[in-house]
């Protein structure tokens, strides 16, 4: 199994109404040195200044990114030269990043190759911690910058950390 952090960029709430600008993904294991970067055009007219601003782009840079239907099956292609047969999605908000993804995968590609779940890694943390009020971002060593490989990989450097010195027992490469 290949846990591979997630995280995304938009231009606002939800998929279909709004786009994904960006996302970035990263195989968790030691080193953290395979990653995917994908920039992708608007699907919808629609957009929120303020949720674009923090992707750190403008509209009109988004027009000039690849077709959307490009970059997810060139995320899909990736996922097969570098995962084991089962991928595991995770991210630091999987309730935001996985809806883009899984909606992006069926809508362009017909199928998600993570299939049909995805975890949720402040969870996975507060139940190690076994404490609903703390947080992982403090594990982070790569500052959150809204690159979403930046994310993805402070986000994937905590989850090492969980296993190594937390003693989260989970199989990772």
């Amino acid at each position: 199994m290949t846990y591979v952090m997630v995280d995304i960029e938009a231009d606002g709430p939800i998929p279909g109404d709004y786009s994904m600008v960006s996302f970035g993904a990263v195989i968790v294991e030691p080193g953290l040195e395979r990653s995917f970067y994908g920039q992708l055009q608007p699907i919808s007219e629609r957009w929120i200044p303020e949720a674009l601003a923090v992707a750190g782009h403008s509209r009109e840079e988004t027009l000039a990114f690849d077709a959307p239907e490009e970059v997810m099956a060139r995320f899909a292609a990736w996922l097969d030269d570098e995962c084991d047969k089962r991928k595991l999605f995770i991210s630091d908000n999987n309730g935001f990043d996985w809806q883009f993804i899984n909606w992006y995968f069926h809508h362009f590609l017909g199928d998600n190759p993570f299939g049909f779940s995805s975890q949720n890694l402040g969870s996975l943390y507060k139940g190690l911690v076994r404490d609903t009020f703390q947080t992982f971002k403090r594990l982070r060593r790569t500052k959150h910058t809204h690159h979403p490989v930046d994310d993805a990989k402070g986000n994937a450097e905590a989850l090492l950390h969980m296993k190594t010195e937390l003693g989260l027992k989970i199989a990772l490469g």
